[in-house]
C-alpha cells in the first residue's frame, strides 16, 4: 500500500479525497470520546500509561517552559506536562476534535489542573500559533490521523523555539520476531470486538487498527522528521516496537 496521491489520503485501508479525511476522522472521535479513556485501558491493558510516562520523562521539560500538546485528547500528557512546567510555565492542550477537547478540559479541571493550561481547537497542519512559541511540542497517538504528515511536521517545527524538542509517541511496527502476526490478529479481531461491546462502534476501532497498520515505520518517520528540519532525530521502541517514541530537535 503506497503513499496516497496529492489529492487523496489514507483513511485506514481506504483512499479518500484529501479534503474528506479530517471529517471522517472527526466522526470516529465524536463516536468514541465518552469512553476513550476506558477503551485505552482495555486495548493496551494499561500499558498506554507507561508509554506516556516514558515520553514525559524523555521530554526534558523544566519549570517555566511552554508546551504544546497536539492531538491532546483527554489530557493525559498535558496533565503531566502541567505539573512539570509549574505556575510560571504554560501548556496548550490542542485537538482538532471538539468532543475530545471538551472531554480533556473537563478531566483536567476535575483534577484541579487549572491556571497554567490553555485549550485550542486546532488543525496540526495549520497551527494558530506564532513562530518559535514553544519549548516542546508533543503529539501522542495522533500523527497517523492527520491528512498530510509532512505538513504537520513542518508546522510543529515552525512553532518550536530554537533548541526546542518534538516528541512523537505513536503506534509503530513491531520488531520482535513473530510479534507482527500476533499484533495484527489482535488489532483486526479484538479491537473491533471491544469497540462493539464497549462503545457500540466496531467500525471506528477497525479504522484505528487500519490506521496503525498504514502508519510509517520507525525509520521512515525518522526520515520524515529530518526532512521537516529536525536534527538529532532518534527513536525508542516500546513494547517490542508496538509503540515508538520519536524525538527530534530544532536548532
Amino acid at each position: 500500500m503506497g503513499a496516497p496521491r496529492d489529492d487523496t489520503a489514507h483513511f485506514g485501508f481506504r483512499e479518500v479525497p484529501a479534503g474528506e479525511k479530517a471529517r471522517l476522522v472527526r466522526g470516529v472521535f465524536d463516536s468514541v470520546a465518552d469512553k476513550y479513556d476506558l477503551m485505552n485501558d482495555l486495548m493496551s491493558l494499561g500499558a498506554h500509561r507507561l508509554w506516556k510516562r516514558f515520553a514525559v520523562a524523555q521530554s526534558g521539560v523544566r519549570p517555566g517552559q511552554s508546551v504544546l500538546d497536539l492531538a491532546g485528547g483527554t489530557g493525559d500528557l498535558a496533565r503531566a506536562f502541567a505539573g512539570r512546567v509549574g505556575e510560571a510555565g504554560r501548556v496548550v492542550l490542542a485537538d482538532i476534535n471538539a468532543a475530545m477537547l471538551g472531554r480533556g478540559r473537563a478531566r483536567l479541571v476535575d483534577a484541579g489542573v487549572v491556571g497554567n493550561v490553555a485549550y485550542a481547537q486546532a488543525d496540526a497542519e495549520c497551527l494558530p500559533f506564532r513562530t518559535h512559541a514553544f519549548d516542546l511540542v508533543s503529539i501522542g497517538f495522533g500523527l497517523r490521523n492527520v491528512t498530510r504528515i509532512p505538513r504537520a511536521l513542518a508546522e510543529m517545527h515552525r512553532v518550536l523555539a530554537p533548541g526546542g524538542r518534538l516528541l512523537v509517541l505513536e503506534f509503530s511496527h513491531p520488531r520482535l520476531p513473530g510479534l507482527q502476526a500476533v499484533y495484527d490478529r489482535y488489532s483486526f479481531n479484538v479491537l473491533p470486538l471491544l469497540g462493539r461491546l464497549v462503545v457500540d462502534d466496531a467500525d471506528s476501532y477497525r479504522y484505528l487498527a487500519e490506521s496503525i497498520r498504514r502508519h510509517p515505520d520507525q525509520e521512515t518517520l525518522k526520515g520524515m522528521m529530518e526532512a521537516a528540519g529536525f536534527e538529532r532525530v532518534d527513536y525508542f521502541n516500546l513494547s517490542g516496537g508496538i509503540v515508538a517514541l520519536h524525538k527530534g530537535y530544532k536548532t
